[in-house]
Order: structure tokens, then C-alpha cells, then sequence
């Protein structure tokens, strides 16, 4: 009788990375007796296979993210899994058994809750991992470069932070659909980014950065913007006046400003933000119609199985303390059986 109390309450505690604070990914911490969590009405309980991890982790971290969780908390958000269990009330669920890619609470962990309207089956023949970056990273850059960003071929596109995970997936994008590609990284990753088939790479850091953009482009479309601060005075100045785009999804280095005084009298440009999730909620049949370009896209081999750094669970707080130094490329992801 003890042996079977010690087996059913391990199958119901998880190994997971708990945030504790709002001192950043130092105070992120494996603890190994938290309590498996519960599908609610419309949720999968989800056995995940690998978990994605984003900037915006970092952010939550410092408690910085607008509407993020409050510590302590399981960290995490992005992952990819095997359902194993679902709550009420979920329209044509799939079969338990299937492996699929979302967001949801708690994904630095071994099993989480992953709400089922926004569950994707992994494409067929792709891993957990490979899968990661669908929903988050690859729907992001089509939604900058699509329906915000009006891409069209021949339009010359600037994309920041561009060996990172949307950054990789919009450099490719980009040029799938005809556009010539700038493009700004930390000059170790210029031969990441060139690969990819970007036309130009700068480091971001230089200080004539708009001006030498100009010189090559004359002005550009549109600007896939970021990482703020450091860079969004830069993409104002050489998107085209009045037809040039800056899509705004990130600010890595920090906030920047942009009064009204400015858009009239020295910055006529359309500025546009983008949160994927906002997205997703606010306008569902633009998310979806992103959702089934991308599966077209994979069917196409335009987007690849992904091909993320995997780390065990234990090397979390590392990997994210690494991202917010700027210090990876491409995308990562922690395996929390290992």
C-alpha cells in the first residue's frame, strides 16, 4: 500500500522551473514536487516534449511583460506535447495521443494546460521541437510582413534583431514573397543571417546605421522592428515618408518614445503594433487566415522543420540569462525530461 501512495503521488507531482521574484532568470529555480496541473473547460493537459523559450520569458522574469504572471509562478508559455487529458466543453477535440504546438501557463514543465482553440497539430513527420516556433515566432513575422506590413515583391524590408527566432522566420519569409532584405544583427551572427538569404547585414550597434541603410536602399517599405531603444530611431528615419510601414513587436533594449509632434512634422510614417496572443484574440479570422498560410507554407518547404537548441530543464535560467545578453541565435528550447 506505501509503495502504491509513493507511485500515485509521483505521477502527480511535476519537475518544473518556478519563477519566484522579480529579479530576472536568477531567481528562476527547478523544484521537483510541484502539483500536475488540471485541464480546465476547454483545455488539454499536455505532456510536453519540448518548451520554447522567448524573450518575452525574460521579460516576465522582471516583471516587465504587460499582463504576465505574478511570482511565483511556472514559467514559461510555448511548447509542443502530447495530449493526455482534456476538460468540457472543447468544440471537435482531437484524439488524445496527438502531439500538438501551442501556448499556455506553465510550459517549463512536464506536463502543462494548453488552452484547445489555439492547439495546432504538429505537421506531420515534425518532432515536438521542431515544431516549436509556429504558433509564436513564424506567426509573428507572417503577421508583421502580411497583413500589417503590406509585403510586397521588389519592396526592400528591414528586419532587426534578425538572427533571432521571428528574425530568422521573416528574413526566409521576406524573401518568399519577392522583397529584398536588410537586415541588422551582432556582427557574429552576419554569416547566420546572410545564410538565410538576406541581401545586406549591418551591426545594429554602428553609428550611422540609418544612414548607411539609406545609402543602400534609397528608404525602405517596411521595418520589422524589435529591439527599440537602440534601433527604433533608426527604423523612423529610413522607412519611406507616408508609405513606409514600422511594425512594432518587441523592445528588447528597452522602450522608445515617439510623440504625435513627431509622426506630423518629422516622422510621417505608418507605425503599427503587433502581440500575436492580442492578435489572436482581437481579430481570430486574421489569426487564422495567418495559421492556414503557414501550413501552406510548410507544405511548400518554404518553412522548415525548426531546428532549436535543446537544453535540458535544469539549464533554463542559463539560457535565459544568455538571451537577454543578446548572446544566442536562433531558437532555443528547454526538454524538461531531461
Amino acid at each position: 500500500m506505501e509503495i502504491d501512495e509513493q507511485r500515485h503521488t509521483a505521477e502527480q507531482t511535476v519537475r518544473a522551473l518556478v519563477q519566484r521574484s522579480r529579479r530576472g532568470p536568477e531567481d528562476l529555480v527547478l523544484m521537483t514536487d510541484r502539483r500536475r496541473p488540471a485541464p480546465g473547460p476547454g483545455e488539454y493537459l499536455v505532456r510536453v516534449g519540448a518548451a520554447g523559450v522567448n524573450f518575452a520569458d525574460v521579460m516576465q522574469t522582471r516583471g516587465t511583460y504587460g499582463g504576465g504572471p505574478r511570482a511565483p509562478y511556472v514559467a514559461g508559455f510555448e511548447a509542443a506535447g502530447e495530449i493526455v487529458g482534456a476538460g468540457s466543453g472543447i468544440e471537435s477535440p482531437l484524439p488524445l495521443g496527438t502531439h500538438v504546438v501551442g501556448t499556455g501557463p506553465g510550459a517549463f514543465a512536464q506536463y502543462m494546460t494548453m488552452p484547445a482553440a489555439g492547439a495546432l497539430p504538429v505537421p506531420s513527420g515534425w518532432s515536438d521541437a521542431e515544431a516549436l516556433g509556429l504558433v509564436l515566432n513564424w506567426a509573428t513575422a507572417l503577421a508583421a510582413l502580411k497583413p500589417l506590413g503590406g509585403v510586397e515583391a521588389g519592396d526592400a524590408v528591414l528586419v532587426h534583431a534578425a538572427a533571432g527566432g521571428v528574425g530568422q522566420a521573416a528574413v526566409r519569409l521576406a524573401r518568399h514573397y519577392g522583397a529584398r532584405v536588410i537586415a541588422t544583427a551582432s556582427p557574429a551572427k552576419h554569416d547566420t543571417v546572410r545564410a538565410l538569404g538576406a541581401d545586406g547585414v549591418l551591426d545594429s550597434a554602428r553609428p550611422d546605421l540609418a544612414e548607411e541603410i539609406v545609402r543602400l536602399t534609397g528608404g525602405v517599405d517596411l521595418v520589422l522592428e524589435s529591439v527599440g531603444r537602440v534601433t527604433f530611431g533608426a527604423s523612423l528615419r529610413v522607412a519611406k515618408p507616408f508609405t513606409g510601414r514600422v511594425v512594432v513587436f518587441g523592445a528588447a533594449s528597452g522602450d522608445a518614445r515617439l510623440s504625435t509632434r513627431d509622426l506630423v512634422f518629422t516622422h510621417q510614417v505608418q507605425v503599427k503594433g503587433l502581440h500575436i496572443g492580442a492578435l489572436a484574440t482581437a481579430a481570430p479570422s486574421v489569426h487564422r487566415s495567418l495559421l492556414v498560410e503557414l501550413e501552406a507554407l510548410i507544405a511548400q518547404g518554404v518553412y522548415p522543420p525548426g531546428t532549436p537548441q535543446v537544453h535540458p530543464l535544469a539549464e533554463g535560467p542559463a539560457v535565459l540569462r544568455q538571451l537577454e545578453a543578446g548572446r544566442t541565435r536562433g531558437k532555443h528550447a528547454l526538454d524538461p525530461w531531461r
